[in-house]
C-alpha cells in the first residue's frame, strides 16, 4: 500500500504538473497559419474580430488570446569586455493576457502591466537572469537578426521560475506591439527626402518596411512601381502615399474584407508636409556641405520635423509616418480550455469553425498542445504503463503474502478445523471464519500503508525533500498529486483482489479430515 500510494501520487503529479506548466507557457489549442510546424517560427495570420467572437462563444473555451513570437539574442550585463550571449524567444502578449499561471511562479518583482503604448517591460526567468547576470529593474539589451541588425532595450520588471528548465531558458514575455513591429509584419511606410540633390531639386522617396518584397506605390494617380521622384516645391505642399504589396499583378485589389482575397499585406498610408518659409522667388537652391549632402536643421528629437536651408529662405519639412499595419498580424490565437480531458472534443469544434471559414483571409490550422509538444506528452502517457506495472506487481506480492499467511494459519489451526467439522460446521462456514480473520489483517495493513504512504506524500508536497534534475525530468523536485479518488479506488481494488484470491488457499480446509486433524498435536 505504501509503494502503490506513492506511485500513484508521483505519476499523477508528474502528468499534472508537467502538462499544466507546458500549457501555461502556451495554450491548450493554437490557431496558426497552415503548413507551419512550430508556432514560434510561423508566418503571421491576420486578426479577425468575427472569428474571435465565434471562438469566444464555443462551449468549454475559457480564453482567447493573440500572441506573437520572435527569436532574439540577449547580451549579458558583465562588465568585462567579453559579453555572453543567450538565444531566447520573445513572446508578445497584450494587456488582457491571462497571467494566472505565472502569478504562482513570480520570485522577484511583478508581472508586466503594459500601461504605455510603447512599453518596454519584460518578464524573464531566474535562469536567464542568472546566466546573464541581470537583476530586477535592470535594462536588458536584445538583438534581432535581420537584414540590418536591430537592438532593443527592455526593462526587467519581473523574474519567474517554474522549474521547467527547457521553457524557463527559452521564453521571455514582452508587449505584443513590440514583437509585431520587430517581425516587420504588414507594411509600415514613411516619406523621406534624400540627403543629396538631383539636378538641383530635392528627391522625395518612400521608406517602407515589411511586405513580401513586391511593393507598389500610390502617389495620387493610382498604383505604380516608382518609389520616389524629384520635386521643385512651388508652394506649400502635402504629399500623400499609400503603399501595398502584390502577388502577381500591380492592379490586384487591396487585401481587405469583402473584396477579392489575396495573400498580400494590409496597405499603409503616410504623409509629408513641405512649407516654403520666407521665399520671395520660385527658384531656390538647397545648401549642401562639402560632401554634397543637404543641410538639415532638426526641429524635433525623432528627426521627423526639420528645416532645409536654401539660398532663398527655408523649406520646413514634417513627416507623418504611417501607423503601420503590423498590429493586424499575429503568430497565432491561443485558446484556453476549461477541462483538459475534453481537449480533443473542443479542438474538433474549433477546427470545424475556423479552418474552412471564409472570413479568414488565410488558410489556418488548428493544433492542440498534445500535438505541439508530442514528444513530451508521449513520455507522460508512457508513465501510465509504468504505473500499471508497479501497482500490478505490488498487488501480486500482496496476494502471495496473504495467501501464504492464510496457509500457515490453516496448518496451525488444523485441530480447530477438525473440531469444528466434528461439531457439524460446513467447509464454507469454516472458510469464512479464516477469510474474515485474514481480512482483518489486510484492513490493518491497508490502514498503516495509507497512513505512511499518504504521510510521506504530504511531506514531499510541502517541503520538496526529494529533488530532481530539471534537465532530465523537466522539474526540479518530485511532484505529488493528492487525488483522493485514485487513493479510494486503489484501496477498494486491493481489498477486493486480496479477499477474492484468499478463496483459493481456503479450499485446503475441505481436504482436512476431522478424525486425523483432532489427533494431530
Amino acid at each position: 500500500m505504501i509503494v502503490n500510494t506513492i506511485t500513484i501520487a508521483v505519476v499523477d503529479g508528474f502528468q499534472t504538473e508537467v502538462s499544466n506548466k507546458v500549457t501555461g507557457f502556451g495554450s491548450h489549442i493554437s490557431i496558426q497559419k497552415l503548413g507551419e510546424s512550430s508556432i514560434m517560427e510561423s508566418e503571421p495570420i491576420q486578426k479577425n474580430k468575427n472569428i474571435e467572437s465565434l471562438l469566444q462563444g464555443v462551449d468549454d473555451v475559457t480564453s482567447l488570446q493573440s500572441v506573437a513570437y520572435i527569436p532574439a539574442m540577449l547580451q549579458s550585463r558583465s562588465k568585462n569586455d567579453q559579453k555572453e550571449i543567450l538565444g531566447v524567444v520573445l513572446k508578445g502578449v497584450d494587456k488582457n493576457y491571462d497571467w494566472g499561471f505565472f502569478k504562482d511562479y513570480i520570485v522577484e518583482g511583478t508581472l508586466p502591466k503594459f500601461k504605455e503604448e510603447n512599453s518596454n517591460e519584460i518578464l524573464i526567468s531566474r535562469q536567464v537572469a542568472t546566466d546573464l547576470h541581470y537583476s530586477l529593474n535592470d535594462t536588458l539589451n536584445a538583438y534581432f537578426v535581420k537584414k540590418t541588425p536591430i537592438q532593443r532595450q527592455f526593462k526587467i520588471v519581473g523574474i519567474y521560475e517554474t522549474g521547467l528548465e527547457d521553457f524557463d531558458r527559452k521564453i521571455t514575455f514582452v508587449y505584443l506591439p513590440q514583437v509585431q513591429q520587430l517581425n516587420s509584419w504588414g507594411i509600415q511606410s514613411q516619406i523621406t527626402i534624400d540627403d543629396t540633390l538631383y539636378n538641383g531639386t530635392i528627391i522625395v522617396r518612400a521608406d517602407v518596411q515589411g511586405g513580401n518584397g513586391n511593393l507598389r506605390y500610390d502617389w495620387g494617380d493610382g498604383w505604380e512601381l516608382t518609389p520616389g521622384f524629384n520635386a521643385l516645391i512651388k508652394k506649400d505642399t502635402t504629399i500623400r502615399l499609400i503603399v501595398s504589396d502584390y502577388i502577381q499583378n500591380i492592379d490586384e485589389p487591396l487585401n481587405v474584407l469583402n473584396q477579392t482575397r489575396v495573400e498580400s499585406s494590409i496597405p499603409d498610408t503616410c504623409y509629408l508636409s513641405i512649407k516654403r518659409k520666407n521665399m520671395s522667388e520660385l527658384v531656390y537652391h538647397p545648401k549642401v556641405n562639402s560632401d554634397g549632402e543637404i543641410n538639415k536643421k532638426a526641429l524635433d528629437e525623432e528627426g521627423f520635423h526639420y528645416l532645409i536651408k536654401t539660398d532663398n529662405g527655408d523649406l520646413e519639412v514634417e513627416s507623418f509616418p504611417g501607423k503601420g499595419s503590423f498590429s493586424n498580424y499575429i503568430s497565432a490565437y491561443e485558446v484556453g480550455v476549461e477541462d483538459f480531458d475534453q481537449l480533443d472534443e473542443v479542438k474538433k469544434k474549433v477546427k470545424k469553425m475556423v479552418e474552412l471559414n471564409p472570413d479568414f483571409q488565410q488558410q489556418v490550422s488548428v493544433s492542440s498542445i498534445k500535438e505541439n509538444e508530442a514528444e513530451l506528452f508521449t513520455w507522460l502517457d508512457f508513465l501510465d504503463y509504468n504505473l500499471f506495472i508497479v501497482v500490478l506487481l505490488m498487488l501480486v506480492i500482496g496476494v502471495v503474502n496473504m495467501g501464504s499467511a492464510l496457509l500457515v494459519i490453516i496448518m496451525v489451526r488444523t485441530n480447530f478445523i477438525g473440531l469444528m467439522k466434528s461439531m457439524g460446521a460446513t467447509n464454507w462456514t469454516i472458510r469464512k471464519i479464516f477469510i474474515v480473520y485474514v481480512g482483518r489483517l489486510i484492513v490493518v495493513g491497508m490502514f498503516w500503508g495509507n497512513l505512511i504512504g499518504i504521510g510521506l506524500c504530504l511531506i514531499q508536497d510541502q517541503f520538496n525533500i526529494l529533488p530532481l534534475d530539471p534537465k532530465v525530468y523537466y522539474l526540479n523536485a518530485v511532484p505529488i498529486s493528492m487525488n483522493w479518488f485514485y487513493f479510494l479506488v486503489l484501496n477498494l481494488i486491493t481489498l477486493f483482489v486480496c479477499i477474492l484470491v484468499l478463496l483459493i488457499p481456503s479450499i485446503l480446509i475441505a481436504r482436512i479430515s476431522p478424525a486425523k486433524s483432532i489427533k494431530m498435536d
